[in-house]
């Protein structure tokens, strides 16, 4: 066993050095920078938080105590963007949403939530909904992909709050057309139920559903968003909702330990990318649209025995790329192919569905904004070649 977990650490240093020493890439991974690289980053964000911000803002203000400072501008600043009437920092998206569904089954009277069982809470969080908040879940749907509002009036028992994941990432960061999500919201408040958005990537949205972030915030009573998935930020995430919900939730954010002294960096890094990567994030939606497409032609021309690109058409500047391969090989193949070339296409790939298949996530970010059809063909074919 620890054999093993050795050997696993030591090929997840030589990917991170691969990647890190390719000079085309679609994106660059959050695993990349050292420590010295992010206090760099974090000294730059300082500055241009000061820059034209009025006295005493930036790398000259005071350090945030509790939640103030930069902090509470982080928390003004989310609010504003999501036309949400306050806003509150957290460490982490677990511990606001599940503050916010606390709050939403204290307020409704009823601890069930209503959700996809692919969603972040059933996946990714340990069973905490249950076992710390002392909430129960139903399902909406089983299948991959948004419910529909048919299905959200269809659950059998009643629900204070129904979840919605946008985009729904383990099924290939799917969103919903604007009219089915306005069908499924008001499917929700026939329920008597409020609406919570699992906004962690939900600053791409906009591209998908063509409306501004305020009015797609809008439809829900409260938003949780990430501030280092699709921003780049160190960590944490906020809540969005009206004054007296997010006065709520900081009271539940200290009962679970989230008061904590100082959190300049992950805010000055959240405002940084605010700034930088969210006007960028519409470019980089069209961008991926390309590389899907592109990735698909050259699959085909390649004579590739199977594969998805999911969506075939990208929602996100994220989706999903499937073949029928182990994963290991797959992963092989592509640090091969960035080791010895420069070209970092596909990066880690994961067992998913029957046995001999592998699915792999890409993101297009700046980085990414230089390719073009021909350099994704040519990319594909190196890589299957590989195999």
């Amino acid at each position: 066993m620890i054999g093993g977990m050795t050997d696993d650490l030591e090929r997840k240093k030589r990917l991170v050095a691969a990647w890190r020493g390719a000079d085309r890439v679609l994106t660059r991974s959050l695993l990349e920078p050292t420590v010295g690289e992010l206090l760099a980053a974090l000294t730059v964000a300082a500055a241009d938080a000061g820059a034209g911000a009025g006295a005493g803002a930036g790398a000259d203000e005071p350090a945030d105590v509790y939640g103030d400072g930069v902090v509470a501008r982080l928390e003004r600043r989310v609010a504003e963007l999501l036309g949400m009437e306050d806003a509150a920092f957290f460490p982490s998206g677990t511990m606001a949403q599940q503050i916010a569904l606390r709050c939403w089954a204290g307020r409704t009277g009823n601890p069930v939530v209503a959700l996809h069982p692919m969603s972040h809470p059933e996946r990714w969080e340990g069973g905490a909904v249950s076992l710390v908040s002392g909430l129960r879940t139903v399902h909406v749907t089983d299948e991959p992909r948004q419910p529909t509002a048919a299905e959200v009036r269809e659950v059998p028992e009643p629900f204070g709050a129904l979840m919605l994941e946008l985009p729904l990432r383990d099924a290939g960061f799917l969103l919903p057309s604007w009219e089915e999500l306005e069908d499924v919201v008001a499917a929700g408040r026939e329920r008597d139920a409020v609406i919570h958005f699992d906004g962690a990537r939900l600053w791409e949205s906009t591209v998908h559903f063509g409306r501004p972030l305020p009015e797609i915030a809008g439809l829900a009573d409260s938003v949780y968003v990430s501030l280092y998935k699709s921003l780049g930020g160190i960590s944490g995430a906020c809540l969005a909702g009206s004054s007296s919900l997010i006065s709520e939730a900081r009271v539940w954010r200290h009962r679970y330990g989230g008061q904590v002294f100082r959190q300049f960096p992950q805010a000055l890094s959240g405002l940084a990318g605010l700034e930088r990567e969210l006007p960028r994030l519409p470019s980089y939606v069209v961008q991926a649209r390309m590389v899907a497409e592109a990735l698909g032609s050259a699959f085909a021309s390649a004579g590739a025995p199977w594969f998805r690109i999911n969506p075939e058409v990208p929602h996100t500047h994220q989706f999903q790329v499937w073949l029928p391969y182990e994963a290991d090989r797959l992963t092989d193949a592509g640090l091969r192919q960035a080791e010895e070339t420069g070209t970092v296409l596909f990066r880690r790939w994961h067992p998913e569905g029957p046995a001999g298949l592998a699915m792999t996530e890409l993101e297009i970010t700046t980085p990414g904004l230089s390719w073009t059809p021909e350099d994704v063909t040519s990319a594909a074919a190196d890589f299957l070649s590989r195999l």
